[in-house]
């Protein structure tokens, strides 16, 4: 990465044009996650929202990707979540039905009508999301002591799914916006600077322990004279060496990669010959990204929410307390001490981790395709026979990286549950950190994207002055 380049390109019109319009769009984002839904007492609604975040894994996981949208009960509450899902949807259809996969295979104009159907489908998957949220909502408002009589009137609920729907899809709109500025991926920089935002509360609970010297002090620096709590320094010091250490462990991985040499066999047409050279074909470690922690999370969280569901009805039942009890992700406000319970959750997290790693890496690497395309245009595998032999050579290539990668993005995503765990044994209670290792994952992914987006588009601009 060259940053002396990106830093020139900067001197170039256009570049600086692109690049304000990109943090100007970033900034309209920010500016809609504090827009409440128009919906009631607000406050209520976000002593509601508080209490979802804490009782299931699945609501702190879409706070983060909306930027702290359903913390503030903003109309962007909803998120990009539909738009995921739309997109998941769209790329499992295409590997399933055949005229999809061929409209997809049609070049440019084909993948634009499957993005048409994909910003189509999302706004459906919106709507049903925004009625999922007041529902929950108004349900956890009933329950908790803090209102009395609330009633929600058709006006009520076709206002506040209305704005919900529209805050998801003009989200989705600012993604494509950033996208089209070729410096970065719209949706996964809005998801980047998502989980930016988490980071100041994370950093003020942290200074807040730090500089807390009621239970003793310990002068930082002598000549400054800075008081701070001995105990919390210690343990300020190991979250930045252990996010140092997880940083660096997330680049590796998200940048290993195995290098195959394709040869091409030398052919003669008339008086020229074509081929015979070497390329390589690069296969990603991780080549599912962050989408097996999604399906993982969405899925451990269903349990829980039939389990709370149940218990509204019917306080006594014991099968609803086990699900929540087993399937509830461990935060500082459901568990104070390690049980054998206390591990049910992170096993089986990790377990469905590897699973879907194995599913969606199955499902957008073809090696019957990727053979088949080798096999047309003359390449090869040395030592490896073309067709059927090279299809099985990639399947057993891709389930051994599969087996680290997948091992690797299990242990990322349990990260946060090993340092409460570790805070349990120590403190007595789990630290209960905003940014996951997942979170983690993302920044490290999107941010290596877009800074490559950016260099290219540096050299682009700056080519005259290379040339010359």
């Amino acid at each position: 990465m060259n940053f002396k380049t990106i830093f020139k390109s900067l001197k170039n019109k256009e570049m600086r044009r692109r690049v304000i319009a990109v943090v100007s769009i970033l900034v309209a984002y920010r500016i809609l996650a504090h827009v409440p839904v128009p919906l009631g007492d607000a406050t209520t609604f976000k002593q509601a929202v508080d209490n979802l975040i804490n009782s299931t894994d699945l609501g702190g996981f879409l706070n983060l990707i909306s930027g702290g949208g359903l913390t503030n009960f903003s109309i962007i509450l909803v998120g990009l979540s539909p738009y995921i899902t739309s997109s998941i949807v769209m790329q499992l259809l295409t590997k399933a039905i055949p005229r999809m996969e061929e409209l997809n295979n049609d070049g440019e104009t084909g993948r634009r009508k499957i993005a048409q159907w994909t910003r189509m489908l999302t706004v459906p998957l919106a709507i049903m999301q925004s009625f999922a949220y007041v529902y929950i909502l108004f349900q956890e408002v009933l329950a908790s002591n803090t209102a009395t009589a609330i009633t929600l009137t058709s006006y009520d609920w076709a206002i506040a799914v209305t704005a919900m729907t529209a805050g998801s899809v003009l989200l989705m709109w600012l993604g494509e916006l950033i996208t089209e500025q070729g410096i970065g991926n719209g949706i996964s920089t809005v998801i980047l600077c998502s989980i930016i935002s988490g980071l100041p509360t994370t950093l003020a609970a942290v200074g807040q322990q730090l500089f807390d010297t009621s239970a003793g002090s310990l002068s930082l620096f002598g000549w400054l004279n800075i008081p701070v709590n001995p105990t919390w320094f210690l343990i300020t010091c190991g979250i930045v060496l252990g996010i140092i250490i997880v940083l660096y462990f997330i680049v590796k991985i998200n940048e290993a990669q195995r290098i195959i040499t394709i040869n091409y066999a030398k052919r003669v047409r008339g008086n020229s010959a074509y081929g015979g050279i070497k390329s390589v074909m690069p296969i990603k470690l991780i080549a599912a990204g962050v989408i097996p922690v999604i399906f993982a999370v969405a899925f451990l969280s269903l349990p829980a929410f039939v389990g709370q569901i149940i218990l509204r009805d019917d306080p006594n039942s014991s099968i609803a307390q086990n699900l929540v009890s087993w399937f509830s992700a461990p935060n500082a406000n459901n568990f104070t001490e390690l049980t054998a319970e206390s591990f049910i959750y992170p096993v089986m997290y990790f377990i469905l981790v590897v699973v879907f790693t194995y599913f969606y890496t199955s499902i957008i690497f073809n090696a019957q395709e990727i053979s088949e395309n080798l096999q047309k245009q003359g390449g090869f595998i040395e030592g490896v026979r073309p067709g059927h032999e090279t299809e099985k050579y990639f399947k057993r290539t891709v389930n051994r990286l599969n087996l680290f990668g997948a091992l690797a993005l299990g242990l990322i995503a349990m990260l946060p549950y090993i340092a409460d765990y570790i805070f349990i044994m120590t403190l007595g209670r789990p630290l209960g950190l905003a940014i996951s290792g997942t979170g983690l994952l993302i920044i490290v992914t999107v941010a290596i994207e877009n800074l490559r987006q950016i260099n290219s588009r540096a050299l682009m601009v700056t080519y005259d002055d290379y040339r010359e």
